[in-house]
């Protein structure tokens, strides 16, 4: 009798939760889902998203996705005109006939031009071919102007392009076509201006051009005696070994820089009178950032250099003077901290103020990222420009006749979201703080040459952006697009909803995004999965600003899960102590505010079932969900981790050396996920792109080795060939999905399902 009751109470229960019940997901729910991956979502946005590019009197020309398609559009502030910036359908004829393939008006092959002949023409590549077009469309023709070298950098007045070729510095006079030789005693591991952070390599060549166009700001790249990493590329045959310089945790040699200055018309080169620099890499803080020498300004009149030294811990920064004839260097100011100090968002804060002997520096000393004003000649602090709550984010640009600053904060309007970026301007006086974009949304800035005008783009992660164009007073002079979603809304798109939890402490406010499917039931238990990336150097959230499609987690929602994405303590773009939350123990993984918020949030939603928690992420939060899952292997019953650098030992050194100190002893097991790997107890899934040169796959083969040693069952997946940016390919992106289905909401998914991105072979 009491086994017929207790089966007839199961079979109760399988009827009434929904649930508990699916045993399919249908292929017809993957492609709803698949609507929402950002090649679907993307296109169905129109008006938005416009990156304006500046001509040197202060116009700009941007591209657009209208009902139409890409427009060109050319803005004159200083008149306030807006219109074409060329004859499209003219454009697109001559192209057509003298490339020999269709161009249609609206899909032009390019993305990017350029205005020459004094704005009569424009010039454009198209594939590996120059061309140029009259802006009236009349002939477009092949050009046959002297080209700069792929992976090069152009002097300002655009007379010479700087590459590099054979380890050493080379220029091409962009006239003559004439290249011509720099440096002569460059060799393999000990090369100019070399672009090698390990993981990170790229041929374009890191340097400065003075603004007279006839000197050069670069360094020596020493990799001498610096280890090697391996990966093995798979092929029919013989395998081919990869090898590269790769500095670890710990090495006694990692990469140095021996900074030097390149008379360009001598082809002379000016050593800095200084020991070599440590090759301080992470968040692009002290040396390269997208091709740019971010640590780097020069004096207008090209006399002096200022740059910034940076130990290898990142404990200590100094500002440094060199004189750009003799070599001779002078340290302005140091400054000392406790963890590690940061130079601001992606370029340092610190400004050059030679003409008025003057030097904005960025310090965290008062727990928040402020600017102040120093004294170039005896390095004495005159004054703080910012204070209060809130951070200087990024500084924009110093009008030192006006004797103001112009500057990106977050977290200083109360009653915001603390990572909403707004413009502000203030006197390096510190007097006079004035807020130029009063929208309470995220802003995108871009300023003109001249400082006259910017461009505001601003959004909310659940409202579209509207880009406006205003002068320096912040005054509107004209709404340049509005962001319009219709079409996206028509596809049945839902935007997430901002989340605010509390942090492990009870007090601290986090902020985040929630996902529920478009066909959401709130009569329904939905398995909650977390989408994690721990930091340090950003969060799981990344920007405010709109997104059609935020990696795949509507698209993830849409199968029947909700989804969260938590910006816990350890992150940036809040006070300093917030951010230092794990400094030194980066197995936290910000662990403990995801599953606090989780709970609370599963607390005010009756919709969440938090017995079914599921946790992923990629490369930094690869690493975070396995050690969800080996930490709290109760509270999380899925994972998946992609690329995950498991072990920053085997990671490269600047990472690990920077948020987790430098190796002393045993310091580095409390973050290795393989000492804690014996704790799993739910469904894991680890995959890796075996040719991965950013987080090298050895990463995991250690978690991996551990597992099977303690007799733990789980899934791996080798990606061949892949390196580290496999997280949205389609093949992944499935395997994701079918891991959570099966795994997290009990249902079985539609066999080997295929996500068809526009232009893959099929």
């Amino acid at each position: 009798m009491l086994a017929r009751r207790a089966l007839a109470a199961f079979f109760f229960l399988l009827l009434a939760s929904p649930c508990i019940g699916q045993t399919r997901v249908t292929s017809d729910d993957y492609a709803r889902a698949e609507k929402f991956l950002d090649y679907n979502a993307n296109p169905l946005v129109l008006h938005s998203g416009i990156r304006p590019v500046w001509i040197p009197d202060d116009r700009f020309w941007y591209r657009v996705a209208t009902e139409n398609g890409n427009e060109f559009v050319l803005v004159n502030p200083a008149r306030g005109t807006r219109g074409p910036a060329f004859d499209q359908a003219r454009v697109a004829a001559s192209l057509s006939v003298a490339a020999g393939t269709m161009y249609e008006r609206y899909r032009l092959p390019f993305a990017a031009f350029t205005f020459e002949d004094a704005d009569r023409s424009i010039a454009f590549n198209v594939g590996d071919k120059r061309w140029t077009c009259d802006v009236q469309g009349v002939k477009c023709a092949p050009s046959t102007g002297i080209q700069a070298p792929p992976d090069s950098v152009l002097s300002p007045d655009g007379s010479r392009a700087a590459f590099i070729r054979e380890f050493n510095l080379w220029i091409r006079d962009m006239a003559t076509g004439k290249d011509t030789q720099l440096t002569r005693d460059g060799v393999k591991d000990f090369g100019y201006a070399t672009d090698n952070a390990g993981w990170v390599r790229s041929e374009r060549p890191v340097l400065l051009w003075s603004p007279d166009s006839r000197k050069i700001a670069t360094f020596q790249h020493d990799g001498r005696g610096v280890q090697e990493m391996y990966v093995v590329h798979t092929a029919v045959g013989h395998p081919t070994l990869e090898a590269w310089k790769y500095p670890l945790v710990g090495d006694a040699r990692v990469f140095e820089i021996q900074r030097v200055i390149v008379d360009v018309d001598a082809a002379r080169v000016v050593r800095l009178r200084m020991p070599p620099d440590a090759h301080r890499s992470s968040l692009c803080d002290h040396v390269q950032c997208d091709g740019r020498f971010a640590d780097v300004e020069w004096s207008r009149d090209s006399r002096q250099l200022a740059f910034i030294s940076s130990s290898r811990d990142h404990k200590r920064a100094t500002l440094q003077l060199a004189d750009a004839a003799s070599g001779e260097v002078d340290a302005i100011i140091d400054e000392k901290v406790y963890t590690y100090f940061e130079g601001g968002d992606d370029r340092p804060n610190w400004r050059f103020l030679p003409a008025s002997n003057e030097v904005i520096w960025f310090s965290e000393r008062d727990n928040w990222g402020q600017i102040y004003l120093y004294d170039l000649q005896t390095g004495r602090l005159k004054n703080r420009i910012t204070t209060g709550e809130g951070n200087v984010w990024r500084t924009l640009r110093v009008d030192e006749r006006q004797r103001t600053v112009y500057f990106l904060g977050v977290g200083k309007e109360k009653g915001r979201d603390p990572y909403f970026i707004h413009l502000y301007r203030i006197g390096l006086d510190g007097q006079r703080l004035t807020l130029l974009t009063p929208e309470n949304a995220t802003h995108e800035i871009s300023m003109s040459p001249s400082g006259r005008f910017f461009v505001d783009s601003y959004s909310t992660p659940d409202t579209p952006p509207n880009a406006v164009l205003r002068d320096s007073e912040g005054k509107l002079l004209e709404t340049l697009e509005r962001g319009d979603v219709s079409r996206l809304v028509a596809a049945g798109w839902k935007p997430p909803t901002p989340i605010t939890v509390k942090a492990r402490d009870g007090a601290s406010d986090l902020y985040g995004l929630l996902y529920k499917p478009s066909n959401f039931d709130a009569s329904r238990k939905y398995p909650i999965v977390n989408r994690i990336y721990p930091g340090p150097q950003t969060g799981s959230v990344g920007s405010r600003n709109f997104s059609a499609a935020r990696s795949d987690s509507q698209a993830l929602a849409e199968l029947g899960f909700v989804v969260v994405e938590i910006d816990g303590m350890g992150t940036p773009w809040r006070s300093k102590a917030f951010h230092d939350a794990y400094f030194g123990n980066m197995g936290d993984n910000t662990l403990p505010d995801q599953v606090a918020g989780m709970k609370e949030l599963a607390e005010r939603y009756p919709w969440i079932d938090i017995d079914r928690a599921g946790i992923w992420g990629h490369s930094g939060g690869g690493y975070a969900a396995a050690d969800a899952m080996f930490r709290y292997p109760d509270f999380f019953k899925v994972g998946i981790a992609e690329a995950g650098n498991h072990d920053n030992r085997n990671y490269e050194d600047d990472w690990g050396e920077k948020w987790q100190g430098l190796l002393d002893g045993s310091n580095y097991d409390k973050q290795a996920n393989q000492l804690v790997a014996r704790n799993l107890k739910g469904k894991l899934l680890l995959a890796h792109g075996t040719t991965d040169s950013n987080v090298p796959p050895d990463n995991t083969m250690l978690v991996v080795d551990e597992l099977i040693k303690a007799n733990k069952d789980f899934d791996l997946l080798l990606l061949p060939n892949r390196g580290h940016s496999f997280a949205n390919e389609p093949y992944m992106i499935r395997r994701r999905w079918d891991y959570f289905v099966r795994n997290l909401l009990g249902a079985e998914p539609p066999k080997e399902y295929e996500l068809r991105p526009p232009g893959r072979d099929n």
